[in-house]
C-alpha cells in the first residue's frame, strides 16, 4: 500500500497539495483543506497555507502535523520476521536458506538493511532503495533496536543497572538505551534491551559479559516498526508513517 499509492499529476508532475494527501490517505480532501487552513501542513519546511499551492510529490518534504509524509517512488520498504536459522545474505556459498528464499516471489532487487546473526530472529528490513539501506545501516544514523533474549539464570535488578550505566566490551563501550526483566526464575530470564548500534552479535556479547549467556534472542523493533503480528517468515509494506519516520531518522 505504501509506495505504491498512485497520485494524478498534471504534464509538469506536480499535483495540488490537498490531493496529495488526500490521495495518501491522511484525511478526506476536506479535512486536508482544513488542516492546511489551520497551519498544520509544512512543505520543505515552510508552512502552506494557500490551497491551490501544487508540490512534486517525489521530492516535496511534506509534514501534516509534525508527521513526514514519504515521497511518492517507485521503490519498496519492506519489513520481514526472520525465522531463526536464516542466514542474513541474499546468497550463500554453503547453500543455506536466505533472505533471498523468503522473497523469491518480489520481482525487485532487494538489499537487506543491516543484518541479523544466523541464530537470531526478528524483524529486519528490505528494499530496493540503496541510498536508505546504506544510510540506516550507518553508525552515525543507527535507530533505536528493540531485542528480546531468553537467557541463562536469575537477572536481578543490579543487572540491570550495570546494563544502563553502560559496559566496555572488547571493541568498545556499549550504550543501553533501556533495559528491563521481563520474566525472571532461578534458572533463566527473559530480558528486553533498547539498544542503537549495529556491531557484530553485540547482544549476545553484552549479556554474556554481564554473566547471563543467551539462549533464543529475537528482534522485536526497529524504530517504529514493530514485529507485532508478522509470522516468521512473513513480509509486509511498511506503512507511511513508519517510513516517513525512518526516513527522518536517516536525514532523507
Amino acid at each position: 500500500m505504501n509506495e505504491h499509492r498512485e497520485i494524478e499529476t498534471d504534464e509538469d508532475g506536480l499535483v495540488r497539495l490537498q490531493k496529495l494527501l488526500a490521495q495518501s490517505g491522511v484525511a478526506s480532501r476536506r479535512k486536508c483543506e482544513e488542516l492546511m487552513l489551520a497551519g498544520e501542513v509544512e512543505v520543505d519546511g515552510e508552512v502552506v497555507t494557500r490551497l491551490g499551492t501544487k508540490v512534486d510529490p517525489r521530492t516535496a518534504v511534506v509534514r501534516v502535523a509534525g508527521q513526514r509524509l514519504p515521497p511518492v517512488s517507485a521503490h519498496v520498504y519492506l519489513v520481514l520476521n526472520k525465522p531463526r536459522g536464516v542466514v542474513s545474505t541474499m546468497s550463500d556459498p554453503e547453500g543455506r536458506q536466505t533472505l533471498q528464499d523468503l522473497v523469491a516471489d518480489r520481482p525487485e532487487r532487494l538489499f537487506h538493511v543491516g543484518r541479523l546473526d544466523t541464530d537470531t530472529s526478528g524483524l529486519i528490513l528490505l528494499t530496493n532503495d540503496g541510498d536508505f539501506a546504506q544510510r540506516m545501516a550507518h553508525p552515525s544514523y543507527e535507530v533505536d533496536k528493540t531485542y528480546v533474549a531468553e537467557v541463562e539464570g536469575e537477572v536481578y535488578r543490579r543487572t540491570v543497572k550495570a546494563l544502563l550505566e553502560g559496559v566496555t566490551l572488547e571493541d568498545g563501550p556499549v550504550t543501553v538505551r533501556k533495559a528491563r526483566v521481563v520474566e525472571s526464575f532461578r534458572d533463566r530470564s527473559i530480558v528486553e534491551l533498547v539498544i542503537h548500534e549495529g556491531r557484530n552479535r553485540i547482544v549476545r556479547r553484552l549479556l554474556d559479559h554481564v554473566g547471563h549467556p543467551v539462549r533464543r534472542l529475537t528482534r522485536t523493533a526497529i524504530g517504529p516498526v514493530q514485529l507485532t503480528g508478522l509470522k516468521p517468515g512473513e513480509l509486509r509494506d511498511l506503512t507511511l508513517d513508519e517510513l516517513g519516520q525512518l526516513l527522518d531518522s536517516a536525514s532523507l
